[in-house]
């Protein structure tokens, strides 16, 4: 009878112990499992951010092989092939990332985006137009100010622009965008406005100190403005306010700016000279 006891004692002993076994195991397992999601997630992250664009393409690439129905994969490769300027290929990306049962509103606005950046304006206004009204993000107004300013729906854009500059804290690219489409209205005065406001708000943005020359220049404001330049700058924007000048039909303040800007440079600048030497055969002629 102790026999008995003791055998049925040690069988339970050894159930319980195989049980804290299988129990330990599938623990491990899941906690492997959780570590291995926290690494992609953050492995993802780095693809997406600081690691070069096209590298970031073959590692998602790798990934889909592996795992093809991941979602998180298939937008991380249309990220990045975005990222790396092959917006041909990230638009059937983003495409397959929209189809997707689980897809979101912000997968369709990028969508719209990638659609955009290959001038498929049409399409990208579709996709846009199918995107709920109450979904209101900086990224979906910007895009909307950019479809209507194509259309040349003036209002709409207007309107479209002002609403992406409440929706973000770097409005610096938006009020560029709005200026040149102010710039290409020939409303000049609101353009160098724009501009402006853009310079303040990322003193680095050379596009929107280019574009404010032009603005300018298109006034007959041949002075230079008052904004932070490096001299590589300065000659550079003394060139494209020259070109303005002569296009304008100074041809004498057009000449004296583009020698101004030669002299300006802290190198050799050929773009300057070819100019000068166009302008000069042009007036000899």
């Amino acid at each position: 009878m102790r026999h008995t006891v003791i055998l049925s004692l040690c069988l339970s002993a050894g159930l319980i112990v195989s049980g804290c076994q299988k129990s330990s195991e599938a623990e491990v397992t899941r906690a492997i499992k959780d570590v291995n999601v926290i690494d992609d997630s953050n492995l993802n992250d780095i693809m997406l951010s600081v690691a070069d664009p096209n590298e970031g393409v073959n590692y998602f690439q790798k990934a889909l092989k592996q795992e093809p129905k991941r979602l998180e994969f298939q937008r991380g490769l249309a990220k990045s092939l975005i990222r790396a300027k092959r917006a041909d290929e990230g638009v059937g990306a983003w495409t397959k990332v929209a189809s997707h049962p689980d897809a979101t509103n912000d997968d369709r606005v990028d969508l719209a985006d990638a659609l955009i950046r290959t001038g498929q304006w049409k399409k990208a206004e579709k996709v846009l137009d199918d995107v709920p009204p109450t979904f209101e993000t900086f990224k979906r107004y910007r895009l909307e100010a950019m479809v209507a300013d194509s259309n040349q729906e003036w209002d709409r854009a207007d309107s479209f622009y002002g609403t992406a500059i409440g929706l973000t804290t770097r409005p610096a690219g938006v009020l560029n965008n709005w200026g040149y489409s102010k710039l290409t209205r020939g409303d000049f005065g609101e353009a160098e406005r724009l501009f402006m406001q853009s310079i303040r708000n990322d003193p680095k943005l050379f596009t929107a100190k280019n574009n404010l020359i032009l603005a300018r220049g298109a006034q007959r404001k041949y002075d230079m403005p008052v904004i932070s330049m490096s001299q590589v700058e300065r000659a550079q924007l003394l060139h494209t306010l020259g070109l303005s000048a002569v296009k304008q039909g100074d041809l004498a303040t057009g000449k004296g700016l583009l020698k101004e800007a030669i002299d300006t440079h802290p190198q050799h600048f050929e773009a300057a000279v070819r100019s000068l030497r166009a302008l000069e055969s042009n007036i000899t002629n």
